[in-house]
């Protein structure tokens, strides 16, 4: 049997039966890998009618891993209630959720949000399904960035238990913060971030590059000032990476010990920003040079170093999803 991939090649399976039996399908296993990548690239285009047919076909097949079949029934499912009205056509149609190149800023959401004659617990307990579930990261941002302007009782509380239930991606946890934040929620919340407990203040969650301490300012400005006279743009580069770090480092001993605001320690973080933003864009980094640069001593050498493993294992999470701006 030939099934086609959307928009790809054919994939070769093979019956254990004659005649057109759809229940006896096997895959060959170096297919398995390329079905697996197929589904990830429609997901992310949002293609979810493409996805469920996709899916539906994978759960025919026979003699998979368990886990393979727990995890596309788990998927289908998910998609079924999130996007009951998607086929096997098109799957951009959905009303809650737009793609990359048509963003929203908070004012349109907000308005759409408060406008919209959906604001019945169907469509709360949509975006919180989205929010809470969505298997792409800027998906369950979206959705957050919505439950600001739900005016529903439940909602406090779903955002909290879903928040504490288990450790997130760092920078959806702290889009979560600045969610309940807008909300007027006060208290403080206890989280696994970075293999870390933090116990953090909700009404303390900045809500933009203003809200965090000056110091955090002035290691963004120390890269600009080396990068602006080696290329224009670097400095832009430095700032978004910046937002994206502090976003993840937001509560943790390495971001508590870079607020005391010390001028060794600017030059450090700033010194291991200039790194992770060389790394980033070329793939190398000067070591030798930087350090120079910013003049990072012997004896400040474990303090460098120490920001540069924290900016490090930012970039890993970096490399799963792009987190927007603080």
């Amino acid at each position: 049997m030939l099934h086609p991939i959307q928009g790809g090649d054919s994939i070769t399976t093979s019956r254990t039966s004659q005649g057109d039996n759809k229940d006896n399908v096997y895959l060959f296993p170096s297919m398995l890998d390329q079905y697996q990548i197929q589904l990830t690239r429609m997901l992310e285009a949002e293609q979810y009618g493409e996805a469920k047919t996709l899916l539906l076909f994978l759960l025919r097949c026979q003699g998979e891993d368990r886990r393979h079949y727990e995890e596309w029934g788990n998927l289908l499912t998910w998609l079924d209630m999130a996007f009951p009205d998607t086929g096997g056509s098109n799957g951009h149609n959905d009303a809650l959720l737009v793609p990359e190149e048509e963003e929203e800023d908070e004012d349109s959401i907000r308005r759409q949000v408060l406008t919209s004659d959906k604001q019945d617990d169907a469509y709360v307990e949509q975006i919180l399904y989205i929010m809470q579930n969505h298997p792409v990261v800027d998906q369950q941002i979206l959705a957050l960035e919505r439950a600001v302007h739900l005016d529903h009782p439940e909602v406090d509380e779903a955002i909290v238990s879903w928040l504490t239930g288990k450790e997130l991606h760092p920078a959806l946890q702290f889009k979560a913060l600045q969610c309940l934040r807008k909300r007027e929620v006060t208290g403080q919340i206890r989280l696994q971030r970075l293999g870390e407990t933090v116990d953090l203040e909700i009404e303390e969650t900045p809500l933009s590059m203003d809200d965090f301490p000056v110091v955090v300012t002035h290691v963004v400005e120390r890269v600009e000032s080396v990068t602006e006279v080696m290329d224009s743009t670097l400095p832009h580069f430095a700032k978004e990476l910046w937002k994206e770090c502090l976003q993840c480092l937001y509560g943790t001993s390495v971001y508590n010990l870079m607020v005391k605001d010390e001028e060794e320690t600017v030059d450090c973080f700033a010194a291991a920003l200039h790194q992770s933003l060389e790394l980033s864009l070329y793939g190398r980094s000067d070591d030798d040079q930087l350090r120079d640069t910013y003049g990072i001593t012997d004896a400040l050498r474990f303090r460098y170093e120490q920001a540069c493993r924290a900016l490090r294992m930012v970039a890993q999470f970096h490399g799963d999803d792009n987190g927007s701006e603080p």
